[in-house]
């Protein structure tokens, strides 16, 4: 005859008690002052060649860093646009030809880098964008959930927070409301079969 014992084995979790030091994480202290729920992107304000640039897309889902051309003649910069034609396309398969390339000293909480952006001319709701690019050579981590971007620095981990109500401003969904023609007219009694007399 066999005997047969169940044995049960718990594992314990090991849990870390520290983040060890310059490791880039966030926590729900970092989402205090957020409007929530939201779903809003992460909108920064910087300094690109000395001049503080708002309205500035953080977008790990681009290939490139971009600034419109506006932005680039408000800066005085148009001589330095070096003559490059790209295509550059979007999640819907549209594309914008771009007018040139230029690089440009940007500042980000006092950690200076230069970065290559591609100049359109095309209109955007933003005045630049940060691509994968400058995000990695950065080394930074964004988060659209916390509203924040953390990067290391000589000095320690450094943090540029989002402006979220720039960010809602800037992809708000306008209602369009109709206006009837109807309403418009003074006399109703004016309205004919193909329209007003």
């Amino acid at each position: 005859m066999l005997k047969r014992t169940k044995v049960s084995i718990t594992r314990e979790k090991q849990t870390r008690d520290y983040v060890p030091e310059r490791t880039l994480s966030f926590n729900d202290e970092d989402a205090e002052g957020i409007m929530q729920p939201h779903n809003d992107a992460l909108v920064i304000s910087l300094l690109i060649n000395k001049s503080r640039v708002k309205r500035v897309l953080i977008d790990p889902g681009s290939s490139a860093n971009i600034i419109r051309s506006r932005v680039v003649e408000q800066l005085g910069l148009q001589d330095q646009i070096v003559s490059a034609v790209r295509v550059l396309n979007g999640f819907n398969i549209a594309y914008e030809t771009t007018k040139g390339e230029i690089t440009l000293p940007v500042n980000t909480a006092g950690t200076i880098q230069k970065a290559k952006f591609y100049v359109i001319k095309g209109d955007m709701r933003y005045n630049a964008l940060f691509g994968r690019l400058w995000i990695h050579n950065m080394r930074a981590v964004p988060s659209t959930l916390h509203q924040m971007l953390k990067f290391p620095a000589p000095g320690g981990i450094k943090i540029i927070y989002g402006e979220q109500p720039v960010a809602k401003e800037m992809f708000v969904v306008d209602e369009v409301v109709p206006i009837s023609t109807l309403s418009t007219l003074k006399d109703p009694s004016s309205i004919t079969e193909e329209g007003t007399k």
